[in-house]
């Protein structure tokens, strides 16, 4: 009989599959996939052996499984995470949290009385390049960081050509640039430089076929620690390119997704210092998640999202939205 943790996978469409993968390959758990589609579950045991569960209830009640990932439309990890807690599995959410703030007390409540882990799969914090950058910058060798860029983008239908039809094309499910794309960088770059205080946004369906919903966005936010940051993304460029820059009083630091690298500038130094990690491919974040998340079960530190981390995330898609509609500066509650 095997000694490892068992991690119900629920939802195992396209990012659930991912999940999947990506927790077996770190040889350390075994998975359960969960779908109430049999297609889709009969595709997880004959690609992927894994054992099958049509009833995540059920599976809930099972001793052997210790944790469970909900990859399930983002209109239902609220209730499905309470759920979770209260049975006493540790949780990984997928993102985003949520797209409103219903449920957040009982979900926070939940996780306060499980002791379990509770954890928000914001995958760009399993970047080496962007960790190494947060590590320099707190250290505050530059000071305190004031200013920010980030701007990214891609060619969305490439990565996801099915995009018209899945949950992407309705905000009511979690579509849209604001809540599927840039979201990301919303919360890494909080995790850098701590939380928002207000928001100006603009945004609009520029390009895209078959679909309605913003493709493109563009938001500048003051910190509650005064930083001004600016960010941009866009879902049709050709380059499918991130970059980071933090500007402090004594030098800069960027990070390049594309390049998998970091670097400083002391003011007055006119050159890049680079450090460089090997390309992880689209799954190698998502197997150091895993392994961070599993960590985590066992007790260890992890640089993941945490579910405060996750809500003050489902804060600043709404302040954008809120801020997009009435053309106004929005501000972000700190409760």
């Amino acid at each position: 009989m095997s000694t490892l943790p068992t991690v119900l996978i629920i939802g195992c469409g396209s990012i659930g599959e991912r999940h999947l993968r990506n927790f077996q390959a770190t040889g350390r758990c075994n998975v359960i996939a969960c779908d109430n589609r049999p297609a889709i579950l009969a595709a997880m045991a004959e690609k992927h052996g894994a054992a099958t569960s049509a009833d995540w209830t059920a599976s809930l009640a099972d001793p052997a499984v210790t944790a469970v990932l909900i990859a399930t439309p983002a209109t239902s990890h609220v209730a499905i995470a309470t759920k979770v807690l209260q049975a006493g599995k540790h949780c990984l959410i997928e993102k985003p949290l949520s797209l409103s703030l219903d449920g957040m007390a009982e979900l926070q409540a939940a996780a306060a009385a499980s002791g379990k882990v509770c954890r928000v799969a914001y995958v760009q914090h399993s970047r080496p390049e962007v960790r190494a950058a947060k590590a320099f910058l707190d250290t505050g060798t530059f000071g305190p960081i004031r200013a920010a860029t980030i701007i990214s983008g891609q060619n969305f239908p490439t990565f996801r050509p099915a995009y018209r039809e899945i949950y992407y094309n309705n905000h009511a499910q979690g579509g849209g640039a604001i809540q599927d794309a840039i979201t990301h960088m919303f919360n890494l770059t909080e995790w850098i430089t701590g939380p928002t205080a207000s928001v100006l946004c603009d945004a609009g369906h520029q390009v895209l076929d078959g679909v309605e919903v913003e493709d493109t966005v563009s938001v500048t936010t003051r910190n509650r620690n005064g930083a001004i940051l600016t960010y941009t993304l866009n879902q049709f460029q050709a380059p499918n390119e991130a970059t980071m820059q933090f500007n402090c009083p004594g030098g800069s630091v960027k990070v390049e997704f594309h390049n998998t690298r970091w670097g400083r500038m002391a003011l007055g130094e006119t050159e890049w210092t680079w450090e460089s990690f090997p390309p992880l491919g689209r799954d190698g974040p998502f197997t150091i998640q895993a392994n961070d998340f599993l960590d985590a079960m066992a007790g260890k530190p992890d640089l993941m999202a945490t579910l405060d981390e996750g809500i003050q995330a489902v804060k600043f898609n709404l302040a954008c939205f809120e801020a997009w509609r009435s053309g106004a500066r929005v501000s972000i509650g700190s409760g």
